[in-house]
């Protein structure tokens, strides 16, 4: 093959080089701590009967998130600021209210799980938090996207080591069939679960979180292409991460189901510790949990600074100087500090986590609605049109349905 033939292909691999990065980011922070502990209850409460959902979840998450990357890249705004400028003042403040809602529920997950991963380690609670919070500070006075994009990234990648653990857990591929096949929808506690695993996968804050990143990275509609197969690189990635964190429990604790509940992290570690050794237990699960909080709360943390500073008009860039963008900076700082202070008094992670991923599914409905509409109004060729409209819009319809279904059938049950 000639040097020519080659050019086109090399040129195409550095675009999608130069292009991806929100995509990757926004799904590593998907998988955070309370995703993974979600997960890992789902398998212990009740093996693999919550398998099958983690895959059926990707192409919704794909087609989620694809939106946020049409948006971003067509309009060059925030979704804050669209919802603002095609619905109002008011209805862009109800989003933000939403959005900051689980942003602070999420980073409170973050932060209890970071304290459990050092109390694993004998790591103080309060000296954990300490350094999380003067790190989080510190990165973001870095003025740079693209620095925060790849620092997520790398800490991120540590979630992939849940990947080794579900292997070393030998989970036997028949039993992994029989079990996933085996769904007990009519359970208000396994429906509490379902609600659950979908409130850990499409989360109000990714929605507004990659269209900002898409905006400050400066992708244009001809990055589309590649900024779409970073999002499916994405999608895939973060369900294989739950699907094997639940693999891994389902494995080793969830054989009987029903009828184990783990309220820690150095619990669930605990559990899988006699099945894959003391030391690779502990080794492999905290290195996975902190890679997995540490980029979720980068995210989170910045989602809500940068949407509220952006509703009120104000600068809500990396690039801009604290003193030109107090809002922004001040809210990022106070919102860590705050939550480290609340996780520092103690608290039942496991049911802070579910009750956090419950509230986002029930929340579905303002934050899809949103971004359904708002795909719906972009100018020509870029809307959402036609039979994938249709498609897009029946998935959406029936995953707000179920999972609110779910959480309030599980709630009340």
């Amino acid at each position: 093959m000639s040097v020519d033939a080659l050019a086109p292909s090399a040129f195409r691999w550095r675009r999608f080089l130069a292009v991806a990065g929100p995509g990757i980011v926004v799904m590593l922070a998907d998988t955070d701590a309370g995703s993974v502990i979600t997960a890992a209850q789902s398998g212990a409460q009740w093996g693999y009967s919550l398998l099958l959902l983690q895959f059926i979840l990707i192409p919704i998450l794909y087609i989620v998130q694809e939106l946020t990357v049409r948006l971003g890249a067509v309009t060059g705004k925030g979704h804050a600021e669209l919802i603002k400028q095609q619905f109002g003042r008011g209805w862009a403040w109800l989003s933000v209210a939403t959005l900051i809602v689980t942003c602070l529920g999420a980073l409170l997950t973050e932060f209890a799980g970071l304290a459990g991963v050092g109390n694993l380690l004998g790591v103080p609670a309060p000296l954990t938090l300490t350094l999380v919070v003067g790190a989080l500070l510190a990165m973001a006075l870095m003025h740079g996207y693209m620095t925060v994009e790849r620092i997520a990234i790398v800490v991120g990648a540590f979630e992939l080591v849940f990947l080794v653990v579900a292997l070393l857990a030998h989970p036997g591929v028949g039993e992994v069939i029989s079990g996933a096949l085996t769904i007990p929808i009519t359970d208000p506690k396994y429906l509490l679960l379902a609600s659950a695993n979908i409130g850990a996968v499409i989360m109000p804050w990714m929605v507004f979180f990659q269209q900002s990143s898409v905006v400050e990275k400066g992708l244009t509609p001809a990055d589309m292409p590649s900024a779409r197969l970073d999002t499916a690189i994405g999608a895939v990635a973060t369900q294989l991460i739950m699907a094997a964190v639940l693999v891994a429990v389902a494995a080793t604790l969830g054989k009987t189901g029903g009828d184990r509940t783990l309220d820690t992290v150095e619990e669930i570690v605990g559990a899988i510790t006699p099945f894959l050794g003391d030391f690779a237990g502990k080794l492999l699960f905290g290195l996975g949990m902190a890679g997995a909080a540490l980029v979720a709360a980068i995210v989170v943390t910045l989602t809500a600074a940068r949407t509220l500073a952006e509703v009120l008009g104000a600068k809500h860039k990396l690039e801009d100087e604290p003193r030109e963008a107090p809002w922004f900076y001040g809210s990022y700082a106070v919102a860590l500090v705050a939550c480290a202070l609340v996780v520092g008094s103690g608290m039942n992670l496991v049911s802070l986590a579910i009750g956090v991923q419950v509230m986002n599914a029930l929340l579905l409905p303002i934050v899809l609605g949103f971004l359904y509409l708002l795909a719906r109004r972009l100018p020509q060729p870029h809307r959402l049109r036609g039979a994938y409209a249709a498609m897009s819009g029946a998935i959406i319809l029936v995953t707000v349905v179920f999972g609110v279904y779910a959480g309030v059938a599980g709630l009340w049950g």
